[in-house]
């Protein structure tokens, strides 16, 4: 039976979109039951209502607290069955009244490897600081922002002094391969939690150099665990 899923989503929904994708080829087998956004002008929206899926806009600005927005989330949410939540580019902090609601089944894509660049300017920070590497990170959702369980990262090249619009591209193309991956994992049950270390149970790896790839052959980037098949 398909994980009933929900996706929160603040902006374009690039990531929305590589989910959808995986759940039409059949490599990712769970059910969007909503698509749920704090803001009515994101984009992600018409890519979910071209796909017949329900959404629902609430703005955290009619509410008082950030508690009372997150009760209401939980509220709609749970009256569509959904079991799990994949934070897609939600840019908002969670409390503990919507992590309570969905216990260890919260996980969100961040543009950075985490530790490093936590927060909403994570790309913009990289290049910045003038790393020569970068990344992406999906993790479990904790009290903290960005702060919870690692469940996978993917590292690309990064140069210093490019503009930080090329390093958000090249990150945003690993990110589509894995937040999918990780929704996957998360479905299948596979994922189990132990203080900071997140353990993937009976994983079948593409081959023994599974964890590189190359995007459009434009680079080279190093994800661990490896992508499974179909990713």
């Amino acid at each position: 039976m398909s994980l009933p899923i929900a996706v929160l989503i603040s902006g374009g929904g690039s990531n929305l979109q590589a989910l959808i994708d995986k759940v039409e080829d059949g490599t990712l087998d769970v059910d969007i039951r909503m698509v749920l956004s704090n803001r009515a002008s994101a984009h992600g929206l018409e890519r979910a209502k071209k796909h017949s899926i329900p959404t629902c806009t609430l703005s955290h600005k009619d509410f008082s607290s950030r508690e009372e927005f997150d009760g209401e989330m939980v509220r709609v949410l749970k009256e569509t069955g959904v079991e799990a939540i994949v934070l897609a580019g939600f840019m908002r902090i969670i409390t503990p009244v919507f992590l309570g609601a969905f216990p260890g089944k919260i996980i969100n894509i961040h543009p950075a490897l985490l530790p490093s660049f936590a927060g909403a300017g994570g790309q913009a920070d990289a290049a910045e600081y003038g790393v020569q590497i970068s990344g992406c990170t999906v993790h479990f959702v904790d009290e903290k922002m960005d702060h919870g369980a690692i469940i996978i990262q993917a590292a690309v090249p990064a140069t210093p002094g490019e503009e930080v619009q090329e390093l958000a591209k090249r990150i945003l193309q690993v990110e589509h391969r894995i937040l999918p991956q990780a929704t996957k994992w998360l479905a299948e049950g596979r994922l189990s939690v132990e203080g900071r270390f997140v353990k993937l149970a009976a994983a079948k790896v593409v081959s023994s150099s599974g964890s590189r790839f190359e995007a459009n052959n434009d680079f080279i980037c190093l994800i661990n665990p490896p992508l499974e098949e179909g990713f």
